[in-house]
């Protein structure tokens, strides 16, 4: 009888071991494995916006523009490049020939900390054959600290800054917050200021608030933008910085 009692023991706590290790392997197959990125990915977008709103300007005379572009990354070293493309009208409000925005970039991000997180680089604002004096083609270095929803950036022409003259090393700073406040709407506020060099009526602040929302399909936008100068003046006197609402619809693949 004693033998018996400890063998039923026996299997009793064998059932434990393995009904423990069972549930213990059962999680585990449940716990979903970590994403494994290629080394080089690249991805495509294409957008319609209502209106093309740069640093709180209209660059389309507050009616609708159409983008897109290309981004490669590699994913070990943080390395990347793009193009990204839009639709315009201020050249040739300004008296030049061109109706094209064509943006090239090439940067790196990584990580300070595990908080902390970098991206810096350069990107160059092409208007082919804009024909403006002086050229309204830009170059700026940028530098960017992000922590959690929070980012700081700061941009520096090395050239003129968009047909402005005599102002090489003119700057814009930005500060950004993005927020996911309820199932995968996103809250964007945003304040920058751009300072143009030996400009000073052409420099001014700008302000952004509105909500982005990834449906799968699509990634669609609003927001409210404005910027505090009435400098920038379309040839059938619009103010290009007013308050408007943006919508942007972006499809990425």
């Amino acid at each position: 009888m004693r033998n018996l009692v400890q063998n039923w023991t026996i299997v009793a706590a064998l059932s434990v071991v393995f009904g423990t290790l069972t549930v213990g392997l059962a999680r585990a197959e449940d716990a979903p494995a970590a994403e494994v990125k290629p080394d080089n990915e690249i991805s495509y977008n294409v957008a319609v916006a209502s209106d093309y709103r740069f640093r709180g300007i209209s660059q389309t005379r507050l009616i609708p523009a159409l983008q897109g572009g290309a981004d490669w990354i590699n994913n070990p070293t943080g390395v990347y490049a793009g193009t990204w493309l839009s639709t315009i009208k201020w050249i040739n409000d300004g008296g030049g020939d061109d109706n094209i925005e064509w943006d090239l970039y090439a940067g790196k991000r990584g990580d300070i900390t595990k908080d902390i997180s970098y991206d810096v680089g350069g990107l160059y604002y092409f208007y082919p054959s804009n024909g403006l004096h002086p050229n309204a083609n830009t170059f700026e270095l940028y530098g960017q600290l992000t922590a959690g929803p929070f980012s700081l950036k700061y941009s520096q022409s090395l050239t003129n800054a968009f047909g402005f003259a005599d102002s090489k090393n003119s700057g814009y700073l930005d500060a950004n917050f993005n927020y996911d406040v309820y199932q995968g709407y996103t809250l964007n506020v945003h304040a920058g200021h751009q300072n143009i060099k030996n400009s000073g009526s052409a420099s001014y602040s700008d302000y952004k608030i509105g909500v982005t929302k990834d449906f799968g399909i699509v990634s669609v936008s609003l927001a409210a933008i404005k910027a505090d100068t009435s400098a920038y003046v379309a040839p059938d006197g619009k103010n290009l910085a007013k308050t408007g609402a943006v919508l942007i619809v972006t499809k990425t693949f």
